[in-house]
């Protein structure tokens, strides 16, 4: 099994907050680990890493993840989904799941 990472950089230069949260969980979790590769999409460079996958497999929103496994490609927009079928991290508050879901899906909203 191969894990990518793909992270963004906005047009201003700076990060992507939620890849940052991301990526903080990621790492003081341990699961940093199990990431094979991280790719930057860039949005100054349509050609960069992270922005070709992106255009490859229609993903418009960042971070995202892509697992390989015996000739099957899946792609998770939603972190705590990832690490719950992935990794088996079923850790994480309720409250910073359903945030991750709201934010993946603009047209939702509080209730």
């Amino acid at each position: 099994m191969k894990i990518t990472f793909v992270k963004k950089i906005l047009a201003d230069g700076s990060p992507c907050r939620k890849c940052g949260d991301v990526q903080q969980r990621l790492d003081e979790s341990g699961q940093i680990d199990h990431i094979d590769e991280v790719l930057i999409a860039d949005e100054r460079d349509a050609d960069s890493p992270g922005m070709r996958l992106a255009a490859e497999l229609g993903v418009a929103r960042a971070p995202f993840f892509v697992v390989e496994d015996g000739g099957e490609r899946r792609v998770y927009t939603v972190y705590f989904k990832f690490a719950k079928e992935v990794l088996g991290g079923g850790e994480g508050k309720a409250s910073d799941a359903a945030r991750d879901i709201l934010d993946d899906n603009p047209d939702l909203d509080y209730v």
